[in-house]
């Protein structure tokens, strides 16, 4: 429905046309009662003239109107005057981001910025139950005074339908399924809303990692000549990674790839652990192995050691404060279903590996049976150890190649790192205590006499059991 500039819809004077869209027109206008200009979303003639959809649309602005969040656009309500429906929201002045993106890629400093309070609106709206549901470039702005505002928060649960038939070639798609029916732009739509299924948290975050990745490079992560071919693309295509940029630190690189798993059980489900990646995107990563170099090269080292041999003896004679160790940081979200046990200091339930790039921590499914899971510090996901079941209070081996592990049968276990066959290390009858540097010293303690029946010592080869006592008579010493 277009409307004339100047027309008055109840304390709305209409002033000029903002854009059109797939939900409606948006003008901007002068709410002559509260003084103030916003924008206005008129609803389409055939969405106006369903009163069950109206009615919907009402409960569900009412819902978005309690989002209340510096980088969200606020809804402020429901107006109604001669036939004419139109949601009041907040008039956010600024480019949007598909308007930035016409002019490039952004840098990854500047990308990475705007991905922040992207994922912080994201954040402030799942914690009030509110899915976007239609994430995209177009529906991000981002003001004169540089603060990204995130629009149409849930508008496109509140304009949803049972259409009979959607044309290949609408660059909107509204799919029917039993759940519930969802409405979004093809292009960012994650693979089950492309099936018709019922969106969650999980298809905002494929969104939010589908636009981080076009901020990048410049380019949408899958695309097609309709929507037919961009819905194969979500489906069985995959990004070109290589566009992305070299200098990517690769955390982010993996938050983007994880975000997109076309797997929702696979992908990141939460996005705080987004914005944890995305704040600490200098997280330790694997070192890479150097490649061949020519003679020349060989040549030009040699050179470089002399020089070197030179320079170390000045720094002998003026010494350079030693820089601090570096601190490797990680985040750990269990997936639904998984709870871990509690973390203490005397029996802990995670473990970081001795160079940092490891840790294995315990869980268990419902009430249902332990085991240990292990993951890279620079990834979210974590791998079942085999032979772990029932585990607990992991620790590693000072060469990193090695796990060991308490049994519910009162065994102190070792596995590799890889997992596969499980060895017993020694037997004892109560929980086990830490002590010495880095807790590399594990005793097994009676509980009938209170004294240590073995300590186990952890050494750079590996784990070995070392008798701690001697048994004389019925007693342990």
């Amino acid at each position: 429905m277009s409307i004339m500039i100047g027309t008055q819809l109840g304390s709305m004077s209409i002033t000029a046309l903002i854009g059109k869209g797939g939900m409606g027109e948006v003008y901007r206008a002068r709410d002559t009662r509260l003084k103030r200009d916003v924008a206005i979303k008129v609803l389409p003639d055939e969405f106006a003239r369903d009163p069950e959809r109206v009615s919907r649309f009402h409960r569900e602005a009412q819902l978005l109107a309690a989002l209340n969040h510096q980088n969200i656009a606020q809804i402020y309500g429901f107006e109604e005057s001669g036939g004419t429906r139109c949601i009041v929201m907040e008039l956010v002045d600024g480019e949007t981001l598909q308007d930035r993106l016409k002019r490039g890629p952004i840098p990854v400093d500047e990308a990475l910025a705007i991905a922040k309070e992207i994922a912080e609106a994201l954040r402030a709206a799942h914690e009030k139950g509110v899915i976007h549901r239609d994430l995209k470039p177009a529906n991000v702005k981002i003001t004169s005074a540089g603060t990204v505002k995130v629009l149409d928060f849930g508008l496109a649960k509140a304009f949803q339908e049972q259409p009979e038939s959607v044309p290949a070639d609408s660059p909107t798609l509204m799919s029917a399924s039993v759940a519930g029916v969802i409405l979004g732009t093809a292009a960012y739509m994650s693979p089950e809303q492309a099936k018709g299924r019922t969106a969650d948290k999980r298809s905002d975050v494929w969104a939010f990692g589908a636009v981080l990745y076009e901020m990048l490079t410049g380019q949408g992560a899958f695309g097609g000549e309709d929507v037919a071919e961009t819905l194969a693309a979500i489906l069985k295509g995959n990004p070109d990674w290589n566009l992305l940029p070299a200098a990517l630190p690769p955390t982010i690189r993996t938050l983007i790839e994880r975000c997109l798993s076309k797997d929702r059980y696979q992908r990141i489900t939460d996005i705080a652990v987004v914005q944890f990646l995305l704040n600490e995107p200098a997280i330790v990563a694997p070192a890479r192995a150097p490649s061949q170099r020519s003679k020349l090269f060989v040549v030009l080292s040699l050179v470089v050691a002399m020089t070197a041999v030179a320079a170390a003896v000045w720094f002998l004679a003026h010494p350079v404060p030693v820089p601090a160790r570096p601190v490797t940081r990680f985040s750990v979200v269990l997936p639904p279903g998984l709870s871990s046990f509690t973390i203490g200091q005397g029996r802990p339930a995670i473990a970081l590996s001795p160079d940092g790039t490891r840790l294995v921590y315990g869980a268990r499914i419902g009430s249902g049976n332990s085991q240990l899971y292990s993951r890279m510090a620079d990834q979210v996901d974590a791998a079942p150890i085999r032979g772990t079941e029932l585990a607990q209070s992991p620790f590693f081996s000072p060469d990193g190649q090695w796990i060991g592990f308490f049994s519910q049968d009162l065994k102190i276990k070792k596995v590799p790192v890889g997992g596969s066959a499980t060895f017993t290390v020694c037997d004892g009858d109560r929980l086990p205590t830490y002590s010495g540097a880095m807790l590399r010293t594990v005793a097994r303690w009676s509980g009938l006499i209170g004294v240590a029946l073995y300590s186990l010592w952890v050494h750079r080869n590996g784990i070995t059991n070392i008798p701690g006592c001697r048994r004389t008579g019925n007693r342990w010493r």
